[in-house]
């Protein structure tokens, strides 16, 4: 629970914190440490302590921030095709309308203003710079929001083994598709300009690996 993180904080970490007083704020904190490709997962204490995150560990982070400031610890898991990682974000609402925090690898993947009507509309902004290392538009589906005020018993803004529960509750979510099969069928390939900039400034070792050939299933694989 946020007072539990509160309880952890140094005098310098929670003078951070009360600066992150904004979703843009929060991203610009994500956008300033690093991309972390290690397979483990770090609380949101954690990252704030070593200032490294995954697109996971980011978007924990910013939802124990969002509810500093008021808002529900959501987070929504974006689906892609079997070509691709998973990618997490933070969401809010402002005024009824959607926004996002998020930590990529990719340009494209990070903060929306809130301007969306519908979390639908938020999830497909980031269609077209959705995309592998090869360009290739990989997202296929989105869940539901998850609280998660439901793991404050596990400690997960201080105890990095919340995550795993977390991610395995994350699968039981409702998904919801937004391409047909069809639209998958003609799918083009992000052209060169938009991959080098949605590449810019990525860690190399932290992009999924694929060979560039025609994508052709839809099923989502975590990374």
């Amino acid at each position: 629970m946020v007072d539990e993180l509160e309880a952890r904080l140094t005098a310098e970490e929670r003078t951070l914190l009360d600066g992150l007083n904004s979703p843009a704020r929060i991203q610009a904190f994500l956008d300033s440490i690093a991309y972390s490709t290690e397979p483990i997962y770090r609380c949101p204490l954690r990252v704030l302590r070593e200032r490294v995150a995954h697109c996971f560990d980011g978007a924990l982070f910013a939802a124990a921030a969002l509810r500093r400031i008021g808002h529900p610890p959501l987070i929504v898991e974006m689906l892609p095709n079997e070509r691709d990682d998973d990618h997490l974000l933070a969401v809010y609402k402002k005024d009824g309308h959607w926004g996002a925090v998020a930590k990529s690898n990719f340009v494209g993947l990070r903060y929306r203003e809130p301007v969306y009507r519908s979390l639908r509309e938020l999830i497909m902004s980031y269609f077209e710079v959705f995309f592998n290392a090869v360009g290739e538009k990989t997202l296929r589906g989105y869940t539901l929001p998850l609280n998660l005020a439901a793991f404050d018993r596990l400690h997960w803004t201080v105890a990095d083994e919340a995550a795993e529960q977390i991610a395995a509750r994350l699968d039981r979510v409702r998904r919801v598709a937004v391409l047909t099969p069809a639209m998958i069928e003609g799918l083009s390939l992000a052209d060169a300009r938009s991959l080098k900039a949605g590449l810019l400034g990525a860690v190399e070792a932290g992009l999924f690996r694929v060979e560039k050939e025609n994508p052709g299933d839809c099923e989502r694989s975590r990374g």
